[in-house]
């Protein structure tokens, strides 16, 4: 599939959707109430150190909420401007494979029922909370409406993995990702650039890493230091070097090159919550972050895996 264009010279969401269903598609994001076995003591305390406090679910629905209720508030809104419009939910703050099959089931179930124009569901996770009888569920659910997985790697160096608080192992990833797609589940993987101590070479080679895993779709995001973060914490206390726009948006364009032809890339940039964001306070301009690397892109004419061969640059 290629959905490259004169406008976009990679892969979208925006363009992957539309070929796909024919029409608009809203994300509507949701936040079930579920936990983290890297806060809980199950896994860590504290959970990943840039996590926020809301579990990376800080635009999600209110939890006090029942989903249909944060769904429908959402929803209303986007109908105002595009009536004819399918929907994903999207359960996204902290692990939502997190709990007992029972619990699973019936957050699951409500998905289904919110609205007769959701086209698909869609589930944020970690890899090491992927058992074989949440698999067996997923595969179930699977069979109704398309589901996708979304999975946290951030990245592949797992000396980086270790000081970030990551809590899972890059063999987890890989297992999980094998067993998703052996019951034809859409996997889509997180990544975050200018993590500290990151090298160029390290964020190469976390999409030399995906490009040999059978995925679908990819996140980018630009680190944000967030305020109430161990991440956070660390950076007040001895700041570290951070990434410019500049340099963020010449790393992320070698990535696209290096990405593999066939992966949809859902995101460019990150979302944090202004009165959390420490820095660096260019992501709050995430359109600007995005048309430098569409303009760039086009300029100099690159293309998304113009220097993939065999997972490796050209």
């Amino acid at each position: 599939m290629n959905l490259i264009n004169e406008e976009k010279h990679y892969n979208t969401l925006a363009n992957y959707y539309l070929y796909k269903y024919h029409k608009k598609v809203a994300k509507i994001s949701l936040n079930a109430g579920f936990s983290c076995p890297n806060k809980d003591g199950t896994k860590g305390r504290g959970g990943c150190t840039y996590c926020s406090k809301l579990g990376s679910g800080d635009f999600a629905g209110n939890p006090t909420k029942s989903l249909k209720e944060q769904f429908l508030e959402v929803k209303e809104q986007i109908a105002k401007k595009w009536p004819d419009t399918l929907y994903i939910p999207y359960l996204q703050a902290n692990t939502n494979t997190y709990g007992s099959i029972e619990k699973l089931t019936r957050v699951y179930n409500e998905l289904l029922d919110l609205d007769e124009n959701v086209c698909q569901i869609s589930i944020a996770t970690r890899a090491d909370c992927l058992e074989d009888e949440k698999i067996e569920l997923l595969d179930t659910l699977n069979k109704k409406i398309p589901v996708q997985i979304e999975l946290g790697l951030q990245t592949a160096n797992e000396k980086t993995a270790k000081n970030i608080n990551r809590g899972s192992s890059n063999i987890e990833l890989i297992d999980a990702v094998s067993r998703l797609r052996n019951k034809n589940i859409e996997v889509v993987i997180h990544i975050i650039n200018g993590l500290p101590g990151e090298t160029d070479e390290d964020m190469l080679n976390t999409i030399d890493f995906i490009n040999k895993l059978d995925i679908q779709g990819i996140k980018i995001h630009s680190l944000c230091v967030l305020k109430n973060t161990q991440m956070g914490d660390d950076y007040l206390k001895n700041p570290f070097k951070l990434q410019t726009l500049d340099e963020y948006v010449d790393i992320t364009i070698r990535q696209i090159r290096r990405l593999r032809g066939d992966i949809i890339i859902h995101r460019l940039s990150a979302d944090a919550a202004l009165d959390d964001l420490i820095a660096p306070l260019w992501t709050r301009k995430k359109l600007v972050v995005m048309n430098e690397i569409d303009k760039k892109m086009r300029k100099f004419n690159y293309y998304q895996a113009d220097q993939f061969c065999n997972g490796h640059s050209s």
